[in-house]
Parts: structure tokens; C-alpha cells; sequence
């Protein structure tokens, strides 16, 4: 690709389409019915539930046998063990088995559906239910865009994705690790990235998990912002911890799980499976393995505060046994997060699944290809909490500028995907048909003229006129006209208001912290 051309101005065919009624009509639909760029998204489809009760039964039974006979090692974290010998478990060493029914029991305590407010109220998100949350990608160390390549992430760039989440109407979480900033110490990093999320939106965020302090850390930060009394009674921040699979929970997990749960803050538990690496090639074997991980971590949160927000996570993922090389938006985990969905809506918990994978190098077709394969399972498995919804390039490797316009682009269009179909008068359009008649059409109908500004969901990327006009306009591809976009978006970016009382005292925060330390870059 000739990317000389990427910082031109547009020629004058374009900057008309980006005038007038295209903005006019995503200005409406942004504040429009319900599903459409609100603070989450209800969704008004059904789940696409695919194994028969047998099946599940099977399953849940496997994962069964998987506890008590194989069992979980809980290593380095003596108060996770003894959480476990008070509640029944069996411990050798630190392997724990669980008997068959055990951690379904400890499970009931756990809410189905909760809120996770934001320092903005409009903004807060409800997860679980028929509610749907899309949050940014998590964990790059590198970045990337068609003007510089690839490179390691800066705190520059995570702060400008901080912004295009804030910007996108079709996002409704600020997300977490974004990437990994890099020119800032390992131990000192997740000050700066708690603070960009607070002071560059004011959507709903994740904290740390890198560290039991570091994730008291970034509840602490929230209590600053929130109140101490009010964070105790309710759920201002996330924490995404991941099992060591297969089968073993470290303490650098357990021991944040364990910091989120006993502030009565919300753990995402996810284990994290390649097949044929840490889980079986078989998908019905990861799946088991799955649930049987998860279900112990959101365990441990109930035995650390009853009642603590807890989300099921899931990341089932594939290879190349050729290679083995990590492959990602293949069919096979796509179709493993439907039964998944439908085991945590019998855990009646709620789910976090899969997101826009992909393992391709660039913001390619490939890489939309693959992404659109994992995220439409994720919005019909009745996922509720989508983690990498944008950005997710070079399998998770790199978070990619235009990548992430394009996937929130996409976003937009699963607003309107799982509103459904609405049945009314207007909607099965009897009078246009008696105005219009047999062999006219419908353009400057009535009916048309009363609906068409939010009658279609319209691309932010897309290019729909004819090959002359495209050709007129430079002939750009979609990840052009996406680097454009992204460079338009962080130049309009308007900073939420910050209660400057609450910034004096984050900032205070910060800076007792890392005075209180040395630099440490491992």
C-alpha cells in the first residue's frame, strides 16, 4: 500500500460527503431508539443457543470430573487454599479438587446482573441480563498505524485511545490495558493508565491485575473519584484476571481477584485456551476445561465477599498445528462461545466472550474477515461484557489506529443487528404502499421522507458511491479512509469535565505512590 497519500486533504467530493446530512443523521441516530449509541446496548434478538440439554449435561459433567478427579493447583496463595479447606474443598499441596455440585453452590451468591457506574452517571453500564457492553482491546505491547509502522506502545498512545473510546458513540466501556505503555516502569504504569481512563472519559473502566497492590491501587483511585462509602456498596471498577491454563491459578491472579473482590468490586475470570497448547484440539474438551477453570475463580470471589460481582469470562482460541502459531476469529472457538453462552446462563452469571480477533499483520481483509467471525458469535452467544471489541490486531500483539475505527464501525452496525426487527404501523409501512402503489418507488414517498434519517445504520468508513466518485476521491481502501478518520476523531476530541477537586486528589495519590518507589522495569 502507497501510504503517501495518507495525510493529504480530502478532495472536495469528500469533504462534501463528510458535510451536511451524513453528520446530521449520525448526530440522530447517536440519541435514537433504543440500542442505538445509548449507554449499553439492550438487546432485542434472541441468543443462538445450539447443544441440546443432554449435551450441556455432558459437558457440565466432564467439568465435574475435571474438579474432583484432576483437580486446580492454587499456587503461591496460602489464603486461597485456606478459603478453599473452610469451604470443603480437598488440598494436597495446592491442588485443589472440588467435589461434583460444590462450586455450583458457592456460585448462588453471585448477582446475575449488576451495574458498573461510571464518574459520569449517563454513562454507566449494566452487565448481565440481555445487556450488552463493547469495550476496547486489552494487553498490546505494540502499536500500530500506516504512518509509522509498528512500534512498542507510549503513554501517548494509550491516552489517545482512551480518547477514540470516548469519542465512539459504539463503544460503551472505556476498557483497560489498551496497550502497554512502555516508556513508563512496569510498577508505576498503572498509575498513569487508571488516571488517563478518569481523566480522559468518563465511561466505565478497568484497573490493574499485574499485582495485589496494584490493584488496590486502582481501587483506591476509584474511591477518590467516587467515595469510599459508595464504592463499598457498589461496582465502579473492573479487574480482568486470567487462569494459567491449564489448570492452575497463580497468585499474581488470585491474590488481584481476591483485592477486586473484597473491595465488592467486579473480577472478569477468563481462562485462556489455545487448543492443542493449553487445552485439548477438541473443541467440546476446551469447553469442559473452560468451565471448570472459570467456574473456580468466580468461586474464589464468592468465598471472599458473598455477593461480589463476579463475570464468567471466555477465551477459547485455536492454532496451527503446523506452526504452532496462535490463530485467532477461527470457526471452531467461534462455535465453542455459543455453548459457552449457554453454560453461564445456567450458572445464571454473566458473560464475557471473545471480541474482534484476528491474527493478520495489518487492518486487512483478513483481519475483518476473522474478527467479524468471533464478534457475531459473541453477540449471539449472549455475551454481555465484550472485551477486544476494537483495536485487536497481529493476535493481540499490536492495537492498531485503524483497526480500531474500523471495529468500532462495525460496532455501530451490531447496535442495529441486535435491536431486531420492530413490528408497528409505521414499521410494516401500509399507507406508503397505498401511496406508492404497484411499479412506482419508494424514494420521495411520504413514508420515506419521515424516516430515512434513521431508517440505516451509516458506515463512518464505507465508501458506497459509485467507482467514479471513489475514483475522483483518490481511490482510497478502507484503511485509509480509516487512518483519515481517526486522525479527524482525535482532532475533535473534547475532554469529559473533571471535578477539580477529584483531579488534586488523584494526582497527590500518584505522586506519594511513586515517590514511595523505585523505577522498576521488569
Amino acid at each position: 500500500m502507497n501510504t503517501d497519500t495518507i495525510d493529504m486533504p480530502a478532495t472536495e467530493p469528500a469533504r462534501r460527503r463528510e458535510r451536511g446530512g451524513r453528520n446530521a443523521r449520525r448526530e440522530l441516530r447517536s440519541h435514537g431508539p433504543e440500542g442505538h449509541g445509548g449507554p449499553y446496548i439492550v438487546r432485542n434478538i434472541p441468543t443462538y443457543d445450539i447443544l441440546s440439554e443432554e449435551n450441556l449435561v455432558r459437558i457440565e459433567e466432564t467439568a465435574d470430573r475435571i474438579l474432583a478427579e484432576i483437580g486446580i493447583e492454587f499456587r503461591d496463595d496460602p489464603a486461597a487454599l485456606d478459603l478453599w479447606r473452610r469451604a470443603g474443598a480437598r488440598i494436597d499441596g495446592v491442588l485443589v479438587r472440588f467435589e461434583p455440585g460444590m462450586l455450583r453452590e458457592i456460585l448462588k451468591s453471585a448477582p446475575a446482573e449488576f451495574t458498573q457506574h461510571a464518574r459520569n452517571p449517563a454513562n454507566s453500564v449494566r452487565i448481565g441480563g440481555n445487556n450488552v457492553v463493547f469495550s476496547p482491546a486489552y494487553g498490546s505491547p505494540f502499536v500500530m498505524d500506516l504512518d509509522k509502522g509498528r512500534r512498542y506502545g507510549t503513554i501517548e498512545d494509550f491516552r489517545n485511545f482512551v480518547k477514540l473510546a470516548q469519542a465512539s458513540p459504539w463503544l460503551h466501556h472505556s476498557g483497560g490495558t489498551i496497550c502497554e505503555p512502555v516508556d513508563v516502569p512496569v510498577n508505576k504504569r498503572h498509575l498513569d493508565m487508571v488516571y488517563s481512563h478518569i481523566k480522559y472519559s468518563d465511561r466505565a473502566f478497568m484497573g490493574s491485575v499485574t499485582a495485589e497492590e496494584r490493584a488496590e491501587d486502582s481501587i483506591d483511585m476509584a474511591r477518590i473519584v467516587f467515595g469510599r462509602d459508595f464504592v463499598e456498596q457498589n461496582c465502579v471498577i473492573l479487574g480482568n484476571v486470567n487462569v494459567n491454563s491449564p489448570l492452575v491459578w497463580d497468585a499474581t491472579m488470585t491474590t488481584s481477584l481476591r483485592a477486586y473482590a473484597r473491595a465488592n468490586q467486579a473480577a472478569v475470570v477468563v481462562p485462556f485456551i489455545l487448543g492443542g497448547a493449553m487445552g485439548p484440539v477438541t473443541n467440546a474438551g476446551a469447553i469442559a476445561q473452560s468451565l471448570a477453570e472459570t467456574m473456580a475463580g468466580c468461586a474464589l470471589t464468592q468465598l471472599e465477599r458473598p455477593g461480589a460481582p463476579v463475570i464468567f469470562g471466555n477465551f477459547l482460541s485455536s492454532m496451527s498445528l503446523r506452526s504452532g502459531s496462535p490463530t485467532f476469529g477461527t470457526p471452531e472457538p467461534a462455535i465453542g462461545s455459543m455453548v459457552v453462552g449457554q453454560l453461564a446462563r445456567r450458572l445464571k452469571l454473566p458473560l464475557r466472550c471473545s471480541g474482534n480477533f484476528t491474527t493478520s499483520k495489518l487492518p486487512d481483509a483478513q483481519a475483518m474477515n476473522e474478527g467479524t467471525m468471533s464478534m457475531l458469535a459473541a453477540v449471539q452467544c449472549g455475551a454481555n461484557f465484550i472485551l477486544h471489541a476494537a483495536g485487536f490486531l497481529d493476535g493481540l500483539l499490536s492495537m492498531s489506529y485503524e483497526k480500531f475505527v474500523m471495529d468500532t464501525d462495525f460496532c455501530g452496525a451490531l447496535h442495529t443487528y441486535l435491536d431486531g426487527v420492530k413490528i408497528d404501523d409505521n414499521q410494516l409501512a401500509l399507507e406508503a404502499f397505498r401511496e406508492v402503489g404497484p411499479g412506482n418507488h419508494f424514494f420521495g414517498s411520504q413514508h420515506t421522507l419521515a424516516n430515512y434519517e434513521t431508517a440505516f445504520w451509516d458506515s463512518e468508513i464505507a465508501d458506497n458511491e459509485n467507482y467514479e466518485k471513489w475514483e475522483a476521491a483518490g481511490s482510497h481502501d478502507a484503511a485509509v479512509r480509516a487512518n483519515r478518520r481517526w486522525k479527524k476523531v482525535l482532532a475533535d476530541y473534547v475532554e469529559p469535565p473533571l471535578d477539580p477537586g477529584i483531579d488534586d486528589g488523584l494526582k497527590d495519590f500518584i505522586g506519594r505512590k511513586k515517590a514511595g518507589m523505585q523505577d522498576s522495569w521488569y
